[in-house]
């Protein structure tokens, strides 16, 4: 409900733009009998209230008709000062079209001066309305600054968790492997050199599970650092595409208009570890979820946007999987693209789900695919599939 400014509050500072006197103490009177404790001040003139925006206001009063100067000039002035200090007009003749003028130029209301009743109320409500309107723009503004920080937090995250997979995966590949190869030739010098043939066979039997264990340890630092990206973004998703289908027995179909290495060689340094980790996530969520029976992974360089598409044919995402609390999958490919200023569509039906990555090129100062460089293609023959 609106009152009385409770007297522990400072009073309101009003600026009266009134080239009367009598109308302004009257003005006054009003306010004052309605219980508004005020800090007043009265101008006349166009170069007085460009001085006076200078001060601090709570709230403008204004009459329309002033010499040289109206009201709705006053409110632009002042809009482009204060765009939210509250302005209430206040003439002994203002017609209906200036009214609705000056309320849709940004005056918080208007009042004729002979139903200045009124006027208290008015003020009180433009006054808190206002505080209102700062109050929510000071949280928007502090929403924003945190929203910033988590994605530049997120942003580090990603590339701490980076840095730490390719630390983990050389020290596998210099400690662990090495290790392992050389165990594995210590074990075949056994195999040749044992005079037991159950000595042997055991020989035999532990370097089999010695390979495996050097596979696996490979396909780890795969996971971890794709050293495969070293030949380029077509034939590190070559390799992905084809270990999917044959670890999964789900069709999987590589497409692209680009050559093998040549031109993703020029794209701009994180781009490919970026493309490269959305389509392993992508893969690994239609291993887990999709139950789908084919892949399509469409990589593009169009007009200096690279665009990875990734399609299935399975059972679609519903709106309440992507609102799990755990579901933090698709929430880290859009951090992920947005370290290189890129970003994830995703669409799903019935009839198959298709997540798209889209990281516009030119926005990197480093070198980009030039168009006019590239070997002419056959629109017909455009797309190689793989």
């Amino acid at each position: 409900m609106i009152g009385a400014r409770p007297a522990s509050r400072a009073p309101y500072r009003l600026l009266h733009l009134e080239d009367f006197e009598p109308d302004h103490e009257l003005a006054l009177a009003h306010l004052e009998r309605a219980g508004l404790r005020l800090h007043a001040k009265r101008v006349e003139t166009r170069a007085q209230f460009e001085r006076a925006l200078a001060e601090p206001w709570d709230v403008v009063l204004s009459d329309y008709q002033l010499p040289g100067f109206s009201g709705l000039e006053a409110l632009a002035l002042l809009r482009e000062q204060e765009p939210l200090l509250p302005f209430i007009l206040v003439s002994g003749r203002i017609g209906e079209d200036t009214a609705v003028e000056a309320m849709r130029r940004g005056a918080n209301d208007y009042l004729l001066k002979a139903n200045l009743a009124r006027l208290a109320p008015a003020v009180e409500q433009a006054i808190a309305t206002t505080e209102a309107r700062r109050a929510r723009a000071e949280a928007d503004r502090e929403l924003s600054a945190s929203r910033q920080r988590l994605s530049e937090l997120a942003q580090h995250l990603q590339t701490s968790v980076e840095a730490e997979r390719h630390a983990i995966a050389r020290e596998i590949h210099d400690e662990v492997g090495g290790s392992l190869t050389a165990l594995k030739f210590e074990l075949d010098w056994i195999r040749r050199h044992a005079g037991n043939p159950a000595v042997q066979q055991r020989a035999v039997s532990a370097l089999e599970t010695l390979t495996h264990a050097i596979e696996a340890s490979q396909r780890i630092m795969q996971n971890l650092r794709p050293a495969i990206l070293e030949q380029g973004l077509v034939a590190a998703l070559q390799w992905m595409t084809s270990r999917f289908e044959s670890r999964t027995g789900i069709a999987c179909e590589l497409r692209t208009n680009l050559r093998a290495q040549g031109e993703t060689a020029a794209l701009p340094a994180g781009v490919p570890l970026v493309a490269y980790r959305t389509a392993q996530e992508a893969l690994t969520n239609v291993s887990k979820h999709a139950r789908a029976a084919r892949v399509v992974v469409d990589l593009a360089v169009t007009d200096s946007v690279l665009s990875l598409e990734i399609s299935d044919d399975g059972r679609g995402i519903t709106s309440a999987d992507l609102a799990k609390a755990q579901s933090f999958g698709i929430r880290g490919l859009h951090e992920r693209a947005s370290t290189v200023g890129g970003w994830i569509d995703l669409s799903s039906s019935v009839r198959g789900t298709s997540l798209i990555l889209s990281v516009p090129l030119a926005e990197f100062d480093g070198a980009r695919p030039d168009p006019a460089a590239l070997p002419a293609q056959d629109p017909d023959e455009a797309w190689t599939t793989y």
